[in-house]
């Protein structure tokens, strides 16, 4: 293939990349992607029968702290005015997620103000005399308490991950905030939506470049050997497979999504829905009206997909990198091995072997492609 420039990868990132270089650079740039269709994992599409748009592989939502991300991706799409908001379902009742004083409130029986909770979760805290936290679960109860982690976490974090939440590294909870107040909007960033047209629209529009060639259903694998040696390649697909595994395979978990049309307007109320109980096999349930609240749908019907973690097997979709410390060992490996590979930039959540927002994807992409 002679192209001077290839992107492996037609996703957040790999779109980035080909359109700062065809409009930076001005030179031309071919993207494949093994999938049919671009937009890796935001990829949506609409359903047919209920007209509803959804996101093929489990709720997407745009958030950034970023001007140049949120300058950036509004080039290509405008953004509804969505804020996303989780409930969580445990024992029959419905408590909202992160951790607020609401969850408290009702979890307790109490009616805690703000300025109670501070001493009332340090309280419960410290009777574990955690010091020092050495794993998810460790870091959990030092941040909530054991109650509010054996009913929140404990039984998501087992499905979520399949190992016990002692096996996990204590970073993993950083993600997950926790409130004094009853703050209920799961991001606080200040730019954020779902793109008015859909997540398809947004990345047409993003490769729609007179210098960009986009080739789908194309295996990067049976090209590379043809490619020219002063092609610059930006490989997004998995770090390890690039190398052939030859110092085996890095951990991942994945995903499995089962849809289902109701003959009901509203399911849930809610876009993602968590299901806490251990006892319960799917983590949550995703309805994806709820996404656009500017659309309106005439059908009075809903589209629900319950989402199931599965364990990851080599060829199966990566979603979640599991990062043991085996993980750790064979990815410092990894890195020292591309660092030595010549015009061969990796990059994305695969090629990194990192879990990214889609925010810090596009800012990750974008400062890679100032540095060229």
């Amino acid at each position: 293939m002679n192209t001077p420039n290839l992107v492996v990868g037609a996703g957040i990132t790999g779109a980035t990349i080909a359109r700062r270089i065809a409009e930076d650079s001005g030179q031309k740039v071919t993207v494949i992607d093994v999938r049919d269709h671009i937009g890796g994992n935001c990829h949506s599409s609409v359903d047919s029968e209920t007209g509803i748009e959804y996101h093929c592989y489990g709720t997407h939502i745009f958030h950034t702290a970023s001007k140049r991300v949120w300058d950036f991706i509004n080039r290509f799409s405008s953004f509804n005015s969505y804020r996303h908001k989780v409930l969580t379902t445990y024992q029959g009742r419905t408590y909202h997620m992160p951790v607020n004083l609401q969850t408290i409130n009702l979890y307790f029986g109490l009616q805690l103000r703000p300025c109670d909770v501070a001493e009332f979760i340090k309280a419960k805290s410290a009777a574990e005399n955690i010091s020092n936290p050495e794993n998810l679960e460790e870091k959990a109860v030092s941040l909530i308490g054991r109650e509010l982690y054996e009913a929140f976490v404990k039984g998501y974090t087992l499905k979520q991950w399949g190992t016990d939440p002692k096996n996990l590294p204590a970073e993993i909870i950083s993600r997950l905030p926790f409130r004094h107040t009853h703050e209920c909007d799961y991001f606080t960033d200040p730019y954020q939506g779902i793109p008015i047209d859909g997540y398809e629209r947004l990345f047409d529009k993003m490769l729609d470049h007179e210098l960009i060639e986009v080739q789908l259903g194309k295996n990067f694998f049976d090209i590379k050997e043809s490619l020219a040696a002063t092609c610059r390649i930006f490989y997004t697909g998995p770090l390890d497979r690039y190398f052939d595994f030859k110092f085996g395979e890095l951990g991942w978990r994945s995903l499995r999504f089962e849809s289902e049309v109701l003959g009901v307007p509203d399911y849930q109320g809610t876009s993602v829905m968590n299901f806490a109980d251990i006892d319960v096999p799917y983590t949550r349930i995703h309805e994806w009206r709820h996404l656009h609240p500017e659309r309106s749908i005439e059908t009075g019907k809903t589209l629900i997909c319950r989402e199931y973690s599965v364990e990851w097997h080599c060829g199966d979709e990566p979603y979640y990198p599991v990062n043991t410390d085996d993980d750790r060992r064979m990815l410092e490996l990894y890195r020292q091995e591309a660092a030595k590979t010549e015009r061969v930039f990796f990059a994305g959540r695969l090629g990194m072997y990192k879990y990214y927002d889609m925010d810090k994807a596009v800012l990750a992409a974008l400062e890679l492609c100032d540095g060229l």
